[in-house]
């Protein structure tokens, strides 16, 4: 059992072209979550929503990493896991989808989450990693391009804009503070434990604040299939492989492209216009990434394996 299902891509990155294919193929799911997101708070309240994505992955992610025996986190470790995955899950999708209950577009949260590298490049000094120049001047291109791209969303409210940078303090934060803190962690038993312990606070809060109904039962199944199989698992668990195998910097930059194929993901799927500032500021990011984008240096690589398990 130990080399089904996604082990053979993690142990993979090793082999340079394998390694490079996790990276669009993270963004296309990445950026996907913001689509079903937006159709799952259209047919239940956030709070509601999240505490049935958390509840049900958490299960199938423990019954995965039981089943291929992933090496759990000791006693001492389990704390700043717990902590990172608050701050990763409940922190960041918490803020996101209340903003898409506001209506702030699937885009414009892609965009403000896009300025993730920009964040973990401010903090890359707690984990001991360095920002070369052609980086910041990257970093600041893609900051440009979310500010141009907000700036053209007139009607998006100021709580919807405080939302989102929230979250994006909730992804930045939690992943230097696991990269920090429990770097070397087994990937797949730990985004179990993230979604386990973000489950019952999105239960408490969808109880206090009113929100354990559901409008429409089949869009929220389908939506939720999709955020528990495809965000919540294999999203994830390739994100923390990532992180594990890479500087939380190289990580990062892939949210710069997160916007654009979310704007054209929403454009054809949930029909949410894309306005010419906000395509003018997609392009900007990218180009931003492309500046932040640096070759990993293959004696670091080489130092630090992914294990085999």
């Amino acid at each position: 059992m130990q080399t089904q299902l996604l082990d053979p891509l993690f142990r993979a990155t090793g082999k340079p072209s394998l390694a490079a294919g996790m990276q669009p193929l993270f963004v296309v799911l990445w950026s996907s979550a913001f689509i079903a997101g937006v159709i799952g708070v259209g047919a239940a309240p956030p709070m509601m929503v999240l505490f049935a994505r958390f509840a049900i992955a958490a299960v199938l992610l423990a019954v995965y990493a039981t089943v291929i025996r992933a090496s759990w986190p000791s006693a001492g470790q389990l704390k700043h896991v717990v902590i990172a995955g608050l701050l990763m899950q409940i922190v960041q999708f918490g803020a996101f989808y209340t903003a898409m209950s506001l209506h702030v577009s699937a885009a414009i949260i892609a965009l403000v989450q896009g300025l993730n590298p920009v964040v973990i490049a401010l903090l890359a000094g707690f984990i001991g990693e360095t920002v070369t120049a052609r980086q910041w001047f990257g970093f600041g291109i893609g900051g440009v391009g979310v500010g141009l791209a907000v700036i053209d969303q007139s009607s998006m409210s100021l709580v919807g804009l405080l939302l989102c940078v929230i979250g994006l303090l909730g992804l930045s934060v939690g992943t230097i503070y696991q990269k920090r803190f429990v770097p070397q962690v087994d990937s797949r038993a730990t985004t179990a434990i993230h979604m386990a312990a973000s489950a019952p606070i999105a239960g408490v809060l969808a109880w206090n604040t009113g929100q354990l109904h559901i409008w429409d039962a089949t869009r929220f199944a389908e939506s939720l299939t999709w955020m528990v199989l495809v965000n919540s698992m294999v999203a994830f668990l390739l994100l923390n492989a990532m992180l594990k195998r890479w500087e939380a910097t190289r990580v990062g930059r892939l949210f710069f492209a997160t916007p654009a194929v979310t704007a054209v993901l929403a454009w054809l799927f949930i029909d949410q216009p894309l306005r010419p500032l906000a395509a003018a500021g997609l392009g900007v990011g990218l180009i931003g990434m492309v500046f932040a984008s640096r070759r990993p240096t293959p004696a670091i690589d080489q130092q630090q394996p992914v294990p085999v398990r």
